[in-house]
Formats: C-alpha cells, sequence, structure tokens
C-alpha cells in the first residue's frame, strides 16, 4: 500500500485530537460571548467534530484496509483528549462561571481519569470487537454536552453539588463498569439485526429536535437503556 494512504486514517484521528484542543479552549471561556455564540456552544462544535474524525478514521481504515497497533494507539490518545479532557474542561468552567461550589467543579476532573481507564482497558481486551464494555467515551462526552444546555436552558438544580457529583460518579463507574453496549456500527442497512441501532437513530432525532443539545443528555440515557433490551443483547455474544 501506498505510504501517505496509509496514512490517511491517522491524519483524519489527528483532526479529532486538533479539535478537542480547540473544545478545551472555547471551554475556558465559559459563558462569555464568541462570533455572537456563548464560547461553551463552540467548545460542544469542537467535541461534535472531533466525534465526527474519530467515526470518520475508522471508516477510513476499514475503506483502505489501513489497520494498524500506530492506529490504534493513537485513537485512544485522541480520545482521551476530545472525550475525556474537553468534556471535563467543559463542565468545570461552566460550573464556576454559574456560580457552583469551586469543590463541586473540581469533580468534573474525575471524569478524564475514568476515560482513560476505560480506553486502557478497551485496548488489552480482546472481547470488544463488535460491542463494548463499559459507556464508550464519546458517549460521555455526548452526555456531558447534554447536561451543561440542560443547566443553561434553566435546569438549574443540575449545578447543585448534591445532583452533580452523584452524576458525575455515576457516569464515570458507567465507563469503567462491566455493562455491555452496543456498538454503533451497522452490519446491514436493514432492521434486523440493527434494531437497537436505528431505535437509537430514531432516538436522536425526537431528542433533539424537541430538546435541541439538552436532548443528548436523553438520548445517552436511551442508549444505555436499549444496551440492556433482550435484542441489543445479540451484539453482545462476543462477550461471553
Amino acid at each position: 500500500m501506498n505510504p501517505i494512504t496509509r496514512q490517511i486514517p491517522n491524519a483524519i484521528t489527528c483532526l479529532n485530537i486538533l479539535s478537542g484542543c480547540m473544545a478545551i479552549i472555547f471551554a475556558s471561556r465559559g459563558t462569555s460571548q464568541i462570533a455572537g455564540l456563548p464560547a461553551f456552544y463552540w467548545a460542544f462544535i469542537a467535541i461534535g467534530t472531533a466525534a465526527v474524525a474519530d467515526f470518520c478514521d475508522g471508516f477510513a481504515a476499514r475503506a483502505l484496509h489501513a489497520y494498524s497497533e500506530l492506529g490504534k494507539q493513537l485513537d485512544s490518545l485522541c480520545d482521551a483528549v476530545s472525550f475525556g479532557v474537553a468534556p471535563a474542561m467543559l463542565l468545570y468552567h461552566f460550573l464556576i462561571d454559574a456560580g457552583s461550589p469551586p469543590y463541586a467543579a473540581l469533580a468534573a476532573l474525575l471524569i478524564p481519569v475514568a476515560g482513560v481507564l476505560r480506553l486502557a482497558k478497551f485496548n488489552i481486551d480482546t472481547r470488544q470487537t463488535s460491542s463494548f464494555i463499559g459507556l464508550p467515551i464519546p458517549a460521555n462526552a455526548i452526555f456531558w454536552i447534554g447536561y451543561v444546555s440542560m443547566v443553561h436552558d434553566g435546569a438549574s438544580f443540575l449545578a447543585e453539588p448534591w445532583i452533580l457529583i452523584p452524576v458525575i460518579v455515576a457516569e464515570c463507574w458507567l465507563m469503567v463498569s462491566p455493562l455491555r453496549m452496543f456498538s454503533l456500527k451497522f452490519k446491514n442497512p436493514g432492521w434486523k439485526g440493527n434494531e437497537a441501532r436505528w431505535m437509537l437513530v430514531i432516538a436522536a432525532i425526537a431528542f433533539i429536535s424537541a430538546l435541541r443539545t439538552s436532548g443528548l443528555l436523553w438520548l445517552i440515557v436511551f442508549y444505555i437503556i436499549a444496551s440492556a433490551l433482550p435484542f441489543s443483547r445479540r451484539d453482545s455474544a462476543d462477550l461471553a
């Protein structure tokens, strides 16, 4: 294979971490305005861009048959920044600007700790080929985008330490838990064998249409619940 072609997936992966770093920069501006939008909204966009790159690098690797151990490790390192550190900084700076106690905002630092543990476990676990053990770290980032959006949209009680800290702990536990989660990779475009995936797509459209970015929180809650349903268990057969 052409050496340049072989590096295309890795180049896309690098866009992941660049977007994650931009998300951290935007997150540090908290609720201040940038080009007519609150800075944390730009952090949302940057994390979303990182998620697109994370999907595309795997797609490119499969299409080009350009798998490598380097690519696997690079992907995890980038994910740690974009979906572990970036959402933690997003939550931290938003909470500080919202007037939450510093100790509650600092609890956000547990997110990247659990995230890197989840990625390390994934890298050495040969069972997670078509499904996951524990909540995938990109889903963690999506959850926190939804959480910050809900607080901003008026659900200020979610910023109270007695709610916030247990939610952080629960979300961190989900990432390193033994719970089985279905993969989002479609085996074919049909309904059979992809029931959980198509339900998640439908749920995403419904939640985002009704609640905008706040709906992302409920989308991840739906994903967690759907993973426990019988038809999604078929995707976890390789973990038995």
